[in-house]
């Protein structure tokens, strides 16, 4: 099983009531558009980026109301240290910010923290601040909320093969025991299952080198909706998009409805 029971959930924002067929175990965001959002606003570029916490808050509430156990958001990627150094540096006092400030309301809604991506990257402050956040939240949840910082999918199939063959150099493990299932093994993803659907805020159509092994098999929803504004509505509209889809994992329809 990749997904949850079926279930209903009301919506916080309309008061409606939304029955879902099935409800995916993982969901992974790329949370684009805060710049567009900021510019739309005639505001500073960082004001985005506070307005994408904001709507961090709603999906992760959201989350936890529809059964959804993991929940990954693509937050900085080993890409975006190229941007202005400014930017940059705006990006890691929030994201400061937000470890220091996040984590109570985190525990006392039983979210469980987990920052993945090349952590060597951030300042030593941050990356103590990760651990002792990870650590505040790691018992009693009832959502993994996943943060990809620094993280790039080809950084992390690149990681995997270097763990494997250190180990074949090393004399402990053979070439020809090299799977994808071994592969997978040694992702930074390796503790939860991959994800059963992918969102993309703002309009554009691409992964951006996000979880590149992990979606697979991923179903896709892209939606116009920026970021901030990215509401618990809307993220209804993409679990129920994902309900009516058939997923075949390589078999075709007549196989899945003959069972096994």
């Amino acid at each position: 099983m990749t997904e949850a029971s079926a279930g209903e959930a009301v919506s916080t924002e309309t008061g409606s009531t939304t029955s879902l067929s099935v409800v995916p175990r993982h969901v992974a965001i790329i949370m684009d558009g805060n710049n567009r959002w900021a510019r739309r606003h005639g505001k500073g570029q960082l004001s985005g980026h506070r307005a994408g916490v904001d709507a961090v808050r709603k999906i992760v509430e959201a989350c936890s109301e529809y059964g959804v156990e993991v929940l990954t958001l693509f937050a900085f990627s080993s890409e975006n240290w190229k941007r202005p150094p400014a930017e940059v540096r705006g990006l890691m006092e929030l994201f400061l910010h937000a470890l220091k400030r996040e984590v109570k309301r985190l525990r006392r809604n039983k979210i469980r923290l987990k920052v993945i991506g090349d952590l060597g990257q951030f300042s030593p402050v941050i990356q103590q601040y990760i651990r002792e956040a990870e650590e505040q939240t790691a018992d009693d949840y009832k959502v993994t909320l996943v943060i990809a910082a620094s993280y790039g999918g080809q950084w992390d199939i690149t990681e995997a093969a270097r763990q494997l063959a250190r180990r074949v150099q090393e004399g402990t493990l053979d070439v020809q025991d090299i799977t994808p299932q071994l592969l997978e093994q040694n992702l930074v993803t390796r503790e939860m299952p991959p994800p059963d659907l992918l969102i993309r805020t703002s309009g554009e159509h691409r992964i951006s080198n996000f979880l590149l092994w992990q979606c697979a098999y991923s179903e896709f929803y892209f939606t116009d909706v920026l970021w901030p504004d990215f509401s618990q509505d809307e993220f209804y509209k993409a679990l129920q998009s994902y309900s009516q889809r058939q997923r075949r994992f390589g078999l075709t329809s007549e196989q899945l409805d003959a069972g096994p």
